[in-house]
């Protein structure tokens, strides 16, 4: 199938140069991303720069291992999607499938990495499910999911006094999904959901409709349980409707990453309350890598579902390679075990590790998007207001209901 006809596809080649000697196949990473849609700023090429770094850090450490990346855009298109990784691993021999721009496309891709024996690196995909009742031996969920989102951003809102919430919700798997779990920590903090309205995805660009519907619910916090520029129109359009000016209402954004915020500009963002597992500006192993980032991707600075992407393709490179590049690419699932089996530690998310249910855990970090006059320049925009430790950031293991974790 030709996928440049089929997929709009976008498509790029690593190798190292190895000695001649090194007659071991290369290892095949297929990112499968949003290139151009309304998830591009927060996946897409910045998704392939982190897989990118990634390789080349792994390839100077282990120079007799050749690693390549192939990279496809599916358009958010779940059938589309899933014939790009049928075709990567039936024809071009690709070992493990990273980024992932849906939870729709994410919850069909485990079923072919099962039924092919791969490898399937969640980084960009929400749905919490992805560790729970659809978990596997063949994937892992990184980054974050909605329960972490929900668990922080929805318990401290109604802690702050937000007790009354109105949803905007994408209606496919995602939206869904945050929706449920928001919706579950408000009421377990003793707040009320009002209601919600669902706006279709993708192609949604009026929202006035929707944000009529939150602002007659009287409710206190309006949820966007969408996200990429989705979220920020809802933002954008939210501000022109008046919905929060002083005493309307306060957006929650479960799932607003720093590259929607540098698009909707902190005069619209500023007291906006986010969750991400990796800032830029946390330490300096993240300025270090944020500084290499930028260089390539003409200033802009990575986020999570970027450093993600590093560190999820690296920690799997190293399994591989301690297993053996050829057990790891005949055998996803022995691939996948010994991912969990070693300790995960990079200078991006810090120490960590990948759960038996698939889940890799790590901090979670609550910010408030600073004000104009607070920040110092372009992309000091966030404000750290509390962490989780990994422990108590993701879902406990034994209420997921993942068959591996029993």
């Amino acid at each position: 199938m030709e996928f440049s006809r089929r997929s709009a596809l976008a498509a790029a080649t690593l190798a190292a140069t190895i000695p001649a000697r090194a007659q071991t196949p290369p290892i095949r990473l297929g990112v499968l991303t949003d290139m151009s849609g309304p998830y591009a700023g927060n996946t897409g090429p910045g998704s392939v720069m982190g897989v990118r770094l990634a390789i080349e850090d792994f390839m100077r450490e282990n120079p007799g291992i050749r690693v390549e990346m192939v990279v496809a855009d599916p358009q958010n298109r779940v059938d589309t999607g899933l014939q790009i990784a049928r075709s990567w691993f039936d024809r071009e021999g690709v070992d493990a499938i990273i980024d992932v721009p849906t939870s729709a496309i994410a919850l069909g891709l485990v079923d072919i990495v099962k039924e092919k024996n791969k490898v399937a690196l969640i980084t960009a995909a929400a749905a919490s499910d992805l560790s729970g009742r659809a978990c596997s031996p063949n994937h892992v969920h990184w980054v974050y999911d909605t329960w972490a989102m929900a668990h922080t951003v929805g318990t401290a809102t109604v802690q702050e006094g937000g007790d009354t919430w109105y949803f905007l919700t994408a209606d496919y798997a995602f939206g869904h999904a945050i929706e449920r779990d928001t919706g579950a920590f408000v009421t377990a903090a003793g707040g009320r959901v009002l209601g919600s309205a669902r706006h279709p995805f993708p192609g949604t660009t009026d929202f006035s409709s929707f944000l009529l519907q939150a602002q007659a619910s009287r409710a206190k916090v309006l949820g966007l349980a969408n996200a990429g520029t989705d979220a920020v129109n809802s933002i954008k359009q939210a501000a022109e409707f008046g919905l929060t000016r002083p005493g309307a209402m306060r957006i929650a954004a479960m799932l607003t990453q720093i590259n929607d915020v540098h698009a909707l500009g902190l005069q619209a963002g500023q007291n906006l309350l986010l969750t991400e597992s990796f800032y830029w500006d946390m330490n300096d192993g993240t300025r270090a890598f944020a500084a290499r980032f930028a260089r390539e991707m003409r200033g802009q600075h990575p986020g999570m579902i970027h450093a993600g992407g590093y560190s999820a393709a690296m920690h799997y490179l190293k399994a591989a390679a301690s297993l053996g590049v050829a057990a790891a690419r005949a055998d996803g699932a022995a691939a996948i075990r010994r991912m969990k089996e070693i300790p995960t530690n990079d200078p991006l998310f810090g120490p960590g590790q990948v759960r038996a249910d698939g889940r890799k855990i790590h901090p979670m970090h609550l910010f408030l998007v600073k004000s104009p006059g607070e920040s110092r320049g372009p992309w000091d925009y966030f404000k750290l207001l509390r962490s989780l430790p990994a422990g108590q950031s993701f879902r406990p293991m034994a209420e997921g209901g993942c068959a591996l974790a029993r």
